[in-house]
């Protein structure tokens, strides 16, 4: 299921939340093109090949390697914030700027401006050391807005769970689309992370490359958390005072 929209209004203009994704995108742009090929061996079938991998220029130097802030914490610790800007390809990018445009813009009108900054940042820190105790000592660099995005998404479970969401969906052969309720689309995103990180290998994924399940499920928790935290659905109530 791919979200395409939601129907769920807000007050004024999402400025953070396009200001965000407009910076992912123009970090993604910078890195591509300061990045390189570099030739890499790969075991196959057939034996080991040699073939190239693209390494983006800004993330040989801003990504999160575990084992580095693991090892030097004080030196490292600025790559737990830029880490959250850069993206490994565009799949990667677009599905996270995507869950940003449609669910982000009613967290911050909910928070405010000021209190979506701090509310966004500190999803996506708790995110990456949520990875960082699964795989402390993974030499793998970690990139990507996920776990701040996964911490919006937990707490537009908990403020709009039955905000209509249009929503791109396969039937055997053919792709609908229908609109169901967010509890729904962002509960079936969150049981695939849970899913993923614990039976089917994606708390090792890491360390070969792959998805950081565990920062999706801590960014997640904490967005659930955080938004308890500051009230919860009381938060609506000062929303259409016109507070915040």
């Amino acid at each position: 299921m791919i979200p395409l929209r939601d129907y769920n209004p807000t007050r004024s203009f999402p400025l953070v939340s396009v200001a965000f994704i407009l910076l992912n995108v123009a970090i993604y742009i910078l890195d591509r093109a300061t990045g390189h090929l570099e030739p890499v061996l790969v075991q196959t079938a057939r034996g080991i090949v040699q073939t190239s991998q693209f390494v983006g220029g800004l993330t040989a130097h801003y990504a999160l390697v575990p084992a580095e802030l693991t090892a030097t914490p004080f030196s490292a610790w600025p790559t737990l914030f830029t880490s959250m800007f850069l993206h490994g390809n565009w799949l990667h990018i677009g599905s996270n700027m995507l869950y940003l445009w449609i669910f982000g813009n009613n967290i911050e009108d909910t928070l405010g401006k000021s209190r979506f900054v701090l509310f966004y940042l500190t999803c996506g820190v708790v995110a990456a050391a949520a990875q960082l105790l699964s795989a402390p000592h993974s030499a793998i660099p970690m990139v990507g807005a996920s776990g701040a995005v996964a911490g919006v998404l937990g707490a537009y479970l908990v403020l709009f769970p039955h905000a209509k969401v249009l929503t791109l969906v396969p039937v055997f052969f053919f792709i609908t689309t229908v609109e169901v309720p967010a509890f729904l689309i962002i509960g079936y995103w969150a049981l695939i992370q849970f899913i993923n990180a614990n039976w089917l290998g994606g708390g090792e994924l890491l360390g070969d490359g792959g998805i950081a399940y565990f920062a999706h499920i801590g960014g997640f928790a904490a967005g659930i958390a955080f938004i308890l935290l500051l009230g919860g659905r009381g938060l609506l109530g000062s929303r259409r005072r016109g507070g915040f």
